[in-house]
C-alpha cells in the first residue's frame, strides 16, 4: 500500500534529524543565490510563519519564527521554555523546517547568539548559504507493496568483462531517489554511481538513468531479519523521466484510495 514514509533515500544516519529531508538527494532544489533566499526568508517572515528548529541530534526542538532578516543575518523569536533556549544557544548547529503556501522550506543554520530586537530579547544567526524549497510531490515518497515490488536493474561488470545486470527491489520511490533493499553479494557505498539503472513503471514505461548512493543502512524488519538498504538519488534526471515518475506514483495512490473506498 503506498503511504508517505521518511525512510529509504532519505534515510536516518548520525545526521538525520525527525521530519527533516536529505537536502544531497534534492540537490536541484536547493537554493544558494543570497537575493533568492533573502526573498523566500522575508515570506517566511512577513506571514510569520512557524519555524521548527531541530538540535542535540533531534532531541530537543525550538519552535519559533522569523523576526527580521538582511543580507548578513536573521533574527528569530526566542522560544516560550527558557530551558530550551538556553540548549539552542549551546548546539552548534540547527535544522530548520517551515511552510509557507504549500512548499516545504528547509536550512541549517550555525550557532545562535542572544540579541535584542524592538526591546525584547531573539536570537541572531548568520544568513543560510542555501535553502532547500520544495513542493509536496518534489519530496512525497511511495512506499511500495512487499508483495509487488518495483524492480531496478543494474549494470555490473564481471572480472571477465561480461555485463550483467543485477535486481534490486525498490523500498520506495519519489521525485528525487529511491530506497533500494541491496541485493546479497552485491556492495553499495556511499557517493558510489551507477549508471544506466532501468527501471519499469507499471503502465507508465521503462526511465534509463545513473543512480547515486546518498546513504547505506541497515533496517530490523518486523520478522527480526535485518537487511540492508541504500538511499539513491537520481543523477541529472530529464523532465520526461520525471514525469514519468510523478505519473507511477499519482497512479499507485489513485489505486491506493479507491480501494480504500471500496471502488476497487
Amino acid at each position: 500500500m503506498g503511504e508517505t514514509s521518511n525512510e529509504g533515500g532519505a534515510a536516518p544516519d548520525a545526521e538525520r534529524q525527525p521530519g527533516l529531508l536529505e537536502a544531497s538527494e534534492y540537490e536541484r532544489f536547493l537554493l544558494r543565490n543570497p537575493k533568492e533566499i533573502l526573498a523566500i526568508l522575508r515570506r517566511l517572515r512577513d506571514d510569520v510563519s512557524l519555524i521548527t528548529a531541530f538540535f542535540d541530534a533531534g532531541r530537543e526542538m525550538l519552535l519559533t519564527s522569523l523576526l527580521d532578516v538582511d543580507e548578513q543575518k536573521i533574527i528569530l523569536d526566542i522560544g516560550a521554555d527558557p530551558g530550551t533556549n538556553r540548549k539552542a544557544l549551546d548546539a552548534d548547529k540547527l535544522h530548520c523546517v517551515a511552510s509557507h503556501e504549500k512548499v516545504r522550506i528547509q536550512f541549517d543554520l550555525g550557532r545562535l547568539t542572544q540579541v535584542g530586537f524592538e526591546g525584547g530579547p531573539a536570537f541572531a544567526a548568520v544568513l543560510p548559504s542555501a535553502v532547500l524549497r520544495l513542493q509536496r510531490r518534489d519530496f512525497f515518497r511511495l512506499t511500495l507493496p512487499v508483495a509487488r515490488p518495483l524492480k531496478c536493474l543494474i549494470p555490473q561488470t564481471a572480472a571477465e568483462g561480461n555485463t550483467e545486470a543485477l535486481e534490486a527491489n525498490i523500498v520506495d520511490i519519489s521525485g528525487g531517489g529511491v530506497a533500494l533493499a541491496v541485493p546479497k553479494g552485491m556492495t553499495f557505498e556511499r557517493d558510489a554511481e551507477f549508471p544506466e539503472c532501468r527501471i519499469e513503471l507499471p503502465e507508465v514505461g521503462t526511465i534509463v538513468m545513473n543512480l547515486r548512493v546518498r546513504n547505506v543502512f541497515e533496517v530490523e524488519l518486523r520478522s527480526g531479519v535485518r537487511v540492508v538498504r541504500a538511499g539513491c538519488a537520481y543523477v541529472n534526471p530529464s523532465g520526461a523521466m520525471l514525469a514519468m515518475i510523478q505519473r507511477y506514483i499519482m497512479k499507485v495512490e489513485r489505486e491506493r484510495k479507491a480501494r480504500e473506498s471500496g471502488l476497487l
